[in-house]
């Protein structure tokens, strides 16, 4: 078998046979493909795509070639939830633990975050004393015992996927939905749950930004999943603005606690209990997702997701006092209001810009070595759609020193457009894959 064979035979939009799959993969690993010809099928790739059992095999075998999960040691069906990048998107810290709560034990591997889009594990961090590197006998103990555990991904899982995406970075081809779906879905199969609930982020804030790119990679998602076993159903969930009001770590983990007690924003509680739904449903814990959102919002209430959030947040050697007592969290040494400069009706935010404008103020990384200030980011007070008075405040700024503050204000200010009437509402919940 040749490389140069493979590349003209996807050039000319031929599938790839289960060997040829396996070829490549093994290939990637160990080196015996050049780059030159692993570039050229990438490209080959982006403009000619995969089919879901091209796709399929490319996942199980790339999740094949470092650390696989075995997650049967725990009890019952194990969900696992992954968002392809938003910002503010905090939603696994409020649907972790009420889905724990409901029965259905959470245990699940996150990454850092990169970019405009933040990470699960950077937030949890954010926690002081919190451990997010377990060994697999603890990360199980903790599941049993409060249940819920996340850890960050091990340096092993999935190396293939780790060196083929390097190769995309430097080659135009990271865009390649086919090659997006299997680095994602190969990381998600190598964790080892039954099942996978797939948020699908569309917008100016996505990596994504139509509709139709959203339903394209989560209906290859969907079938690369149920193709290998597993349970899979994808939410395409709006990213025009930013997910509640905080971005930066400690802000949400401070905004998670909130939702938790039944006085977050709307839209996060929304989604939040959108996707811990499908997760019971998968779990087989309810059968329709109107009845498991109305378990989910009952945990609220009764305040059993808080406390389970605080048993997960002191199994992993966190302080538990946050729960109570959120100002125990880090908090940035200048904040700054930010006040709007004319009257009118929010029409959209510049939603990436304001991730990026949190990555510079310290939140976030532009390389993966960075490091992070827990303590920085924004705070956004005014959603699309609502009304804002000339001198009213539309956001806060959390930052190391006041003129990195000032230049935040200045960078809200210019993410923000206003108008005389208001724009069409939109839903949040843009719809299922199922």
């Amino acid at each position: 078998m040749r490389m140069v064979d493979l590349i003209s035979r996807k050039r000319d939009g031929l599938e790839h046979t289960p060997e040829e799959i396996d070829f490549i993969v093994r290939g990637i690993v160990e080196g015996s493909i050049p780059d030159y010809q692993l570039a050229a099928w990438c490209m080959a790739v982006y403009f000619q795509g995969m089919t879901p059992r091209e796709a399929r095999d490319m996942a199980v075998k790339m999740a094949a070639t470092g650390d696989q999960v075995d997650l049967s040691p725990l009890p019952g069906v194990k969900i696992d939830k992954h968002s392809t990048g938003g910002v503010g998107d905090k939603t696994s810290l409020v649907v972790a633990p009420l889905v724990a709560a409901a029965g259905i034990p959470v245990c699940k591997m996150s990454g850092r975050g990169l970019g405009h889009t933040g990470g699960t594990i950077d937030k949890l961090e954010s926690i002081p004393g919190f451990r997010t590197e377990l060994s697999l006998s603890e990360l199980f103990a903790q599941v049993r015992k409060a249940g819920v555990g996340l850890v960050g991904q091990t340096g092993n899982l999935v190396p293939a996927d780790k060196q083929l995406y390097a190769l995309r970075d430097v080659t135009g081809t990271v865009a390649s939905i086919p090659l997006i779906a299997t680095s994602i879905m190969s990381k998600k199969l190598a964790g080892g749950a039954d099942g996978f609930v797939l948020d699908v982020k569309v917008g100016d804030g996505a990596f994504l930004k139509t509709k139709a790119e959203a339903e394209k990679l989560g209906e290859l998602m969907v079938a690369i999943g149920k193709n290998a076993g597993r349970k899979t159903v994808a939410v395409l969930s709006a990213m025009d603005q930013p997910l509640g009001k905080a971005i930066g770590n400690a802000l949400e983990v401070r905004e998670a606690l909130a939702t938790l007690r039944g006085e977050g924003p709307a839209d996060l509680e929304e989604l939040s209990l959108a996707l811990g739904a499908q997760m019971l449903v998968l779990a087989g814990a309810e059968e329709e997702a109107a009845e498991a959102k109305a378990k989910l919002k009952a945990l609220i209430t009764s305040g059993e997701g808080l406390r389970t959030f605080g048993r997960w947040i002191e199994g992993q050697g966190g302080d538990p006092r946050i729960v109570d007592d959120p100002q125990l969290l880090p908090l940035a040494p200048s904040v700054v209001g930010v006040k709007s400069l004319r009257a009118g009706y929010v029409t959209s935010w510049a939603t990436e810009e304001l991730g990026l404008l949190s990555m510079r103020l310290g939140a976030g990384r532009a390389r993966k070595e960075d490091p992070i200030d827990h303590r920085v980011g924004l705070v956004i007070e005014k959603k699309i759609g609502d009304w804002v008075e000339a001198g009213e405040e539309i956001a806060k700024v959390y930052a190391r020193s006041e003129a990195e503050a000032a230049s935040g204000v200045a960078a809200v200010l210019a993410a923000v457009q206003l108008a005389p009437t208001p724009p069409p509402k939109k839903p949040l919940v843009i719809g299922y894959i199922i």
